[in-house]
Order: C-alpha cells, then structure tokens, then sequence
C-alpha cells in the first residue's frame, strides 16, 4: 500500500510539472460576414489586438485561452452586391471576446527537442463576446447607448513555428459563427426600436460572423517532461 502512495504521489508530481506554458499576443485585422458590407471570408477592415495563453498538454494538443479586441467596418458600397451598392450602408463595430478551448496539432510537436519545431493546427472551442447594440434608421447608424454579448464557436486554423528555444511564431485565421444577427446593426430584435420602426432588414434566420486574422508571438516556459529526459 505504502508503495502504492508513493507511485501516485510520484505521478502526480511529473504529471504537474510535465508541461510547457505559452503566453504571448495576437496582432492582426477583423472583418465581418452579414447583412452589410462585403461577404468576403478574410478581408480585414480594421485592427485586431489580443493575449493568449497555451498549456501544452502533449505533443498533440494544448488547451489554450485568449483575450481579443477587434473592430470592422461593413461597407455596402465595397460589395459585389449590385443591391447592396445601391443602398450604400455602413456599419461600425466592435468585438472583445474571451475564448477557451483545445488546439490540435496535425503533427507531433515537441518543444523540448532542439530543431525544427512545425505544425499546422486547429483550434475550436466556445467564445462570449461583447459588442455595441445598434439599429439603422434611414439609412444611418444609431447608437442605442449599450452594449450586448452573446456567445460564438470559434473555428481557426494556424502554423506556427519555433524560432528559438523561447519564442514561437504564428499565424491563424479563425471564424467565430455567432449566435445573434444585430453584429451589423441589422435585426434589433431585442428592442422595442424593431416593432416600433420595422428596421430590420437582410436575412433574419442567418446570424452574422466575424474573422480575426493575424499572427501571434509566444514565449515558452516550463519544466521538460521526465520523460523526454533520455530522448
């Protein structure tokens, strides 16, 4: 039994110092996919700023976390839309969003080995986000004043690259599937503003989307796995 303590205990040990942190930013463009505006996947408008945090788990996956503020602009007459020319909208917005989930490695990674470091990847979890609460009337934004959240699945894909023993070089483009259709001020459906003035326009059963692009910049640290020591 004594034994049986002392394994555990032991297991524990190296299972909590067995792992590799990352901690860094994300620099990049955000754009938007809605009612207004261009339906181009990436197409940054505006800037787009963050951190993220990694925990590597093992060579395949690392659960991961970050902070990121971005902000768009949905203009009608840079479509491809004759319609949405002739109408002539614009929108502009912003997003902070929290997001946690798993990052899948296509390849074994392994940043305890000198050498090439190099993996594509896949990132997915759940993001809520904030961003401003607005209508158009008559052809202008109007500001309610107030902000609303509401939660996404964030959907990226990425490399990223080791530099150096230390630093860790990115580059991602992740799509968040939202679930409200007022990103570009167009379904108010939560306010009275919608029945009072009938404001709401474009396709009321297909909520909006918003991309960040861009690349990011980590450092490492942490205890080399016990088992990597005779490798």
């Amino acid at each position: 039994m004594r034994n049986c303590v002392i394994l555990v205990f032991v297991f524990l040990g190296v299972t909590m110092n067995a792992q590799t942190y990352e901690v860094g930013g994300f620099v990049g463009g955000a754009n938007n996919i809605g009612d207004v505006g261009q339906t181009n996947f990436i197409l940054p408008s505006d800037i787009a700023l963050g951190g993220l945090f990694k925990w590597n788990k093992s060579k395949r996956y690392a659960w991961r976390a970050s902070l990121i503020y971005g902000k768009f602009v949905a203009n009608d007459s840079k479509s491809n839309q004759s319609s949405r020319q002739q109408r002539g909208y614009v929108v502009k917005n912003s997003v902070f969003e929290a997001s946690a989930g798993l990052e899948f490695n296509f390849v074994e990674y392994n940043l305890h080995k000198l050498g090439l470091a190099f993996t594509p990847y896949l990132y997915t979890g759940v993001t809520y986000f904030r961003y401003d609460y607005d209508y158009i009337d008559a052809g202008q934004q109007i500001n309610f004043g107030q902000k609303d959240g509401s939660f996404a699945i964030p959907m990226t894909v990425g490399v990223k690259r080791r530099l150096n023993q230390f630093l860790i070089l990115g580059a991602e483009i992740g799509a968040r599937y939202t679930f409200t259709d007022n990103l570009d001020a167009s379904n108010p459906e939560k306010s009275n503003i919608n029945q009072q003035l009938d404001v709401a326009f474009g396709n009321i059963f297909s909520d909006d989307w918003y991309v960040f692009s861009g690349v990011t910049l980590t450092y490492t640290f942490g205890r080399k796995p016990c088992s990597d020591c005779f490798e």
